[in-house]
């Protein structure tokens, strides 16, 4: 029977400025795939998680039920939509 591999033991790293952001370098083990990630406070904590590409055009409309619809009193704004004018054609 195999033995459950446990996960990494928590590690202390260097926190370091890049331009006008903090940053952290993440060790080899803590490394998340891909290329973007969400980063959300909980607590005192801060909790890091790969974003997630959606696979099909299925999952990626299925994603957008999940969001909010817009609210009514969002400020857009006005669009002249004014109609192109006929153009003769030789």
């Amino acid at each position: 029977m195999p033995v459950p591999e446990s996960p990494p033991r928590p590690r202390e790293v260097k926190l370091f400025r890049n331009n006008r952001s903090q940053a952290v370098r993440i060790p080899v083990e803590f490394e998340l795939p891909g290329d973007r990630a969400l980063i959300r406070r909980d607590g005192e904590r801060l909790v890091i998680e790969p974003v997630k590409a959606p696979s099909s055009l299925g999952e990626l409309l299925a994603s957008w039920r999940d969001e909010p619809p817009l609210a009514p009193d969002d400020d857009f704004p006005e669009v002249s939509d004014v109609a192109a004018k006929p153009e003769d054609i030789l």
